[in-house]
């Protein structure tokens, strides 16, 4: 028995060293590093569940502190203060165990450099993080949109917040965040998906299950077609359509695949023959169970506008005047804090109400007798701006630099809409509400957009941007959801994107049929381009 274990403990004496010395060696490959205004990222191939330690040294390398530990292949360090000038940071990132300063450390170094940011680079970095989402984070099989990154039903992929997507996709290859064909190609995957997709007179469902192609029902009568994310679908793919129409061969050949599919939806369809009503939901097997009228002043305008602008299968002008516009929560003109809202419910409701239509129809000059768009737009997003920094119910942190309501993740209650004047306003602010109202609202929106990274980026800001929502009155630990949402990372990144240059208004507005739409809606365009 004793001889039994002697050889054991020389076995794991001489398994720990050659461990050990392997360790030393195992160098992380590929490893580079960027510099931001308040943090630095890491990145670097790595071994499955491989234990990686982070020292960071401020002085040239002559003395390191840890930072953390990663076992990913990326690692975010925030300093605890920006940075006010140009330096140079180094790194090491060692296997767990090697000393810092053992002559083989140097194998793990990387140098970065940082510097003060400008407002553009703050949106850059925050586009350029946000855009990945849609790119790195793409389902591989598809090219759609994952629903969310914490997903427990499986590989849930979705329609609506995958055309916010690829209006992000196009903006990120303006950018150089990749290339053109790289865009190209990550959207040919996902037009080859929805033309293989089961469809519901042309209208696609909310979502679907990667793994098997199939439907993955929304609720139990919601397992068809959903006009609404079809709406959101094809807003992105006409914004695509018009990005690639001068293109090569191979992309004109996409270009006249998206006309394909924009021509079959049947718009008309969903009005259940009637000339009073437009409805969301239906379903091969329950038909027009849900009965689900798309009315009132929401996120669902361009469903009305792309339906009215169809070529195949178009809805008259007394749809939208007596389905959309006749609602308890379509006109408004009380003023909230001073600030005048003609249209919405009490204080607007959640802010994605502003977004989600107005991705690639540009509210800038769009008007009608009730509104001028964006000037109600703008008021949506001031009045929340006025509670934040009145708040009324004293949460902590809320202010003019912390402030953004919609429908988001939730610390406490799961997924909410937030809506101000309501118990679901419990103290959680969505970054996606003011980071996506920058078009609108540039100060107030830049100026959050600072406190979420200056002040909050160690907890808030991870691989894919700003997370999902948090509440600073819950206990540390506890205070931030850590999900992004594809329809919360969308609006983030394609309102930067037309805040910075109009790029996704530009391309949408550029298709000829969508004034026609608006016209026979009633609305008005100060420039029918732009």
């Amino acid at each position: 028995m004793l001889k039994k274990i002697i050889v054991l403990f020389v076995l794991i004496l001489t398994f720990g060293c050659c461990v050990a010395e392997k360790l030393n060696y195992i160098v992380p490959k590929k490893l580079k590093g960027v510099g931001y205004s308040a943090h630095a990222e890491l990145t670097w191939e790595n071994r499955v569940g491989f234990v990686y330690e982070i020292y960071r040294s401020e002085n040239g390398g002559k003395d390191f502190v840890k930072t953390g530990e990663s076992n990913s292949n990326q690692y975010l360090d925030f300093f605890e203060k920006q940075v006010q000038k140009e330096q140079t940071i180094v790194y090491r990132i060692l296997p767990k165990g090697l000393s810092v300063n053992s002559k083989d450390a140097l194998k793990f170094e990387v140098s970065v450099a940082v510097r003060p940011a400008t407002d553009d680079d703050l949106l850059d970095m925050t586009q350029r993080y946000t855009t990945r989402y849609f790119y790195d984070f793409a389902q591989p099989q598809t090219g759609l949109a994952r629903e969310r990154s914490n997903d427990v039903n499986g590989d849930i992929i979705t329609t609506g917040g995958t055309g916010f997507g690829i209006m992000a996709l196009i903006a990120g290859a303006e950018r150089n965040y990749f290339s053109r064909n790289d865009a190209f190609k990550t959207i040919e995957k996902i037009v080859s998906f929805l033309e293989k997709a089961e469809r519901f007179h042309g209208a696609w469902a909310h979502w679907y299950d990667a793994g098997t192609g199939k439907v993955f029902s929304f609720s139990q009568f919601d397992d068809g077609g959903d006009l609404v994310e079809t709406a959101f679908m094809t807003e992105g793919l006409l914004t695509a359509r018009e990005y690639f129409r001068n293109g090569n061969a191979t992309e004109q050949v996409l270009v006249n695949r998206i006309t394909q599919l924009w021509e079959t939806v049947e718009w008309s369809w969903y009005t259940q023959g009637s000339t009073d009503a437009l409805y969301w939901h239906w379903s091969k097997n329950y038909g027009f169970k849900m009965n689900h009228r798309i009315t009132g002043f929401d996120e669902t305008m361009i469903t009305y506008i792309l339906a009215a602008s169809s070529p195949t299968y178009p809805i008259e002008r007394s749809v939208y005047e007596n389905c959309y516009k006749h609602s308890s929560y379509y006109l408004n003109g009380k003023s909230y804090y001073g600030i005048k809202l003609d249209l919405g419910m009490e204080y607007g409701g959640p802010l994605f109400f502003t977004h989600y239509s107005f991705l690639g129809l540009n509210p800038n000059g769009l008007s009608d007798k009730h509104t001028n768009y964006f000037e109600r737009n703008k008021a949506h997003a001031l009045i929340q701006v006025a509670y934040a920094t009145d708040n009324p119910k004293k949460h902590i942190e809320y202010g003019a630099n912390c402030w953004g309501f919609t429908s988001s993740d939730d610390p406490i209650n799961s997924y909410t809409s937030h809506d101000l004047g309501t118990n679901d306003e419990n103290g959680t602010i969505s970054p996606t509400a003011a980071l996506s109202s920058i078009v609108y609202t540039p100060k107030a929106s830049l100026d959050a957009l600072r406190h979420f990274y200056y002040n909050k980026g160690n907890i808030l800001f991870g691989k894919y941007g700003f997370y999902d929502a948090f509440n600073a009155g819950l206990v540390d630990g506890q205070q931030v959801v850590h999900s992004y949402l594809a329809i919360d990372q969308g609006p983030i990144a394609v309102m930067i994107e037309n805040y910075r240059s109009g790029l996704l208004w530009k391309l949408f507005m550029s298709n000829p049929e969508i004034h026609k739409g608006l016209q026979k809606l009633g609305f008005k365009t100060v420039d029918n381009k732009s």
